[in-house]
């Protein structure tokens, strides 16, 4: 059994909350353990049922669930008439939901059929580039988009996706539909038991998320509706979880869709070992992609000395592993304080290739300019040495183009690596974008069945999205955005991260959780005493507020850990960004104040 399953290790906190024990001192690590750490964590998801208390991915009753799921999806492709199958979620679990979809819909399109895929994310489509988290707290909003994607349909079946089992958006819509199980098959997927889900009463409605999937779990027992939620250990970075739950949530989905696709398209029946032998297929990835710890360690150095000499991370990406640039860049804000110039990417044929629902958003400013020529234009006149960038693309995108790119880059700078996927059979000459970058990894994949190129796509997407997480997690924690294996300076954009932000506070001081909400609150508003005023408003308030600051959570902690006063704390953050240092160079100034206070000033004999 791992440490983390055990009922007194973290036992208020739900799986997808906890601290992973791994990666303790992952702050401290060099460039190579925080791979090497982030491997063990990854290959938690794999591990066997090691008793009663979790349910895990590979669980008998976890694929038996899986193929049930697929069997609902396969009646939709046999009969798509005025059918729908919705995947929604909010932040990394929208952004798959697009995804997913999009390489679904792809696949249907090239077969000459009509598209049965749509995707909701909480925020609209600048929600898949940019923080938009506020509306996850929105259970109407949630409800009435669910509503107008499935206007005049008579049979939908909807994922919604939560990793953690909180968000009020998918709440919204997961009640919505159990009121309306005449048109509507839920699905519930995330990462925690359902007796861990969020309990508290979600403003404005008469239900919990608890609630919600407590009701989905008893119509589970006549397949009215699903729970695929498995337990795939903490985070690397405590509550991070675009990283195993995003990995875990398109695992599960592309299992069901492509076990639902062979059987409607290559008459390839849905079976027990079929299931258990594609999530091995991604297991397998998992493998294969850390096989290269050495390289990805010389990425993480380089993209963690760009971020701590102010430069900046540049993805240059191609088809949909460019898009998972687009995606892993997006997270990097609300993960980490980040700014939006300091992990870019861009994408071959911009907005063309992403195809989403609202069309090209470039309008709503540079954030949203997301093409190869937008790069050029806005990106490449000043970029330097200090930069890292990094080409990600396939044997099937145009090798010319790329180093045609590679070219004008090079010219910039020399801090230019590349990222490519290639089969055994593959003969395209890449000599010339080798000769250009500082450094190359390459993984070969074969290219014989039983693998489809669609299978192979997708493990050549998955280990892309590892390698990518791996880069821009392990430069921020280079960098100093980590506090053991925390998110520090993560953003407080909404009721889940407000409770997360307090919470964290509470595990990093040893302190009750009052005091922790009150330095909390302090940090917010910039203030040393709290007034009324203040601790009369609720928590959308308190989020509303904190979306106006930068390092909201340091300063609390600092403030904590030391008990100085905010401007104290905002001093002390400026001469050492990094909280960990912060709080040692206060900690050794007010030692040395007190020995000058009792021995006076130190003499030379």
């Amino acid at each position: 059994m791992s440490e983390w399953e055990s009922a007194e290790y973290e036992p208020s906190l739900p799986v997808s909350e906890k601290s992973n024990a791994l990666t303790r001192d992952i702050d401290q690590a060099s460039a190579e353990r925080i791979v090497r750490m982030l491997q063990l964590c990854d290959a938690q998801m794999f591990q066997e049922e090691t008793g009663p208390t979790y349910q895990r991915l590979l669980s008998c009753q976890m694929v038996r669930t899986l193929m049930e799921v697929a069997e609902r999806v396969h009646l939709i492709l046999q009969d798509p008439q005025d059918s729908l199958v919705v995947l929604s979620g909010c932040g990394t679990s929208g952004r798959l939901a697009f995804f997913i979809t999009s390489g679904f819909n792809k696949a249907l399109r090239q077969l000459n059929r009509s598209d049965i895929y749509s995707y909701i994310i909480a925020g609209g489509d600048r929600a898949l580039f940019s923080s938009q988290e506020a509306p996850e707290d929105d259970p109407k909003l949630g409800m009435l988009s669910l509503k107008k994607a499935c206007e005049g349909k008579k049979r939908v079946l909807f994922f919604g996706i939560s990793c953690g089992l909180s968000a009020p958006f998918v709440a919204g819509q997961l009640n919505f539909c159990l009121q309306n199980l005449d048109v509507f098959t839920p699905v519930l997927l995330g990462f925690n038991p359902v007796h861990q889900a969020r309990d508290e009463l979600i403003p404005g409605c008469n239900f919990t998320f608890r609630s919600v999937a407590e009701k989905m779990q008893e119509l589970a027992k006549g397949q009215k509706a699903f729970l695929i939620n498995p337990a795939v250990g903490p985070e690397a970075i405590s509550g991070s979880s675009r990283m195993k739950g995003g990995s875990g949530t398109k695992i599960l989905l592309e299992v069901v869709l492509s076990a639902a696709h062979a059987a409607t398209f290559a008459n390839t029946p849905i079976t027990y070992h079929s299931v258990l032998q594609n999530i091995s297929a991604y297991q397998q990835t998992l493998d294969k992609t850390y096989s290269r710890r050495v390289e990805m360690a010389a990425l993480v150095e380089a993209a963690g000395h760009s971020l701590a000499c102010g430069g900046r991370v540049i993805y240059l990406g191609w088809g949909s592993l460019g898009l998972l640039g687009l995606i892993d860049a997006s997270e990097c804000i609300p993960t980490f304080g980040a700014d939006h110039e300091d992990v870019r990417a861009f994408v071959s044929g911009g907005y063309q290739e992403l195809n989403n629902a609202e069309g090209p958003l470039s309008s709503l400013g540079p954030a949203f300019c997301i093409s190869h020529e937008d790069f050029l234009q806005l990106v490449l006149p000043d970029l330097s040495n200090k930069d890292t960038v990094l080409l990600v693309f396939t044997c099937s995108d145009d090798v010319n183009q790329v180093a045609k790119l590679a070219r004008r880059v090079r010219v910039k700078t020399s801090n230019l690596h590349a990222v490519y996927h290639l089969t055994d059979r593959d003969t395209a000459e890449q000599a010339d974008i080798i000769k250009l970058c500082s450094s190359t990894l390459n993984l070969t994949w074969p290219a014989d069945p039983p693998a489809s190129w669609s299978s192979l796509n997708m493990q050549w997407e998955l280990s892309t999205k590892l390698l990518l997480n791996a880069v821009s997690t392990g430069a921020h924690i280079l960098k100093g955005k980590i506090y053991q294996n925390h998110m520090i300076d993560l953003q407080v954009s909404n009721s889940k991260l407000y409770c997360r932000a307090t919470r964290l506070l509470q595990r990093m001081s040893g302190q009750k959780e009052s005091e922790c909400e009150e330095a909390l609150l302090k940090a917010i508003y910039r203030v040393d005493v709290l007034t009324a005023d203040i601790t009369s408003c609720g928590v959308k308030s308190h989020v509303h507020m904190a979306a106006r600051h930068k390092k909201v959570v340091p300063l609390a902690l600092v403030c904590l850990l030391t008990g100085c006063s905010i401007k104290e704390a905002e001093s002390h953050l400026e001469e050492k960004p990094i909280v960990r240092e912060a709080v040692a160079v206060y900690a050794s100034k007010v030692i040395s104040s007190t020995r000058l206070m009792k021995y006076g000033p130190f003499k030379n004999n």
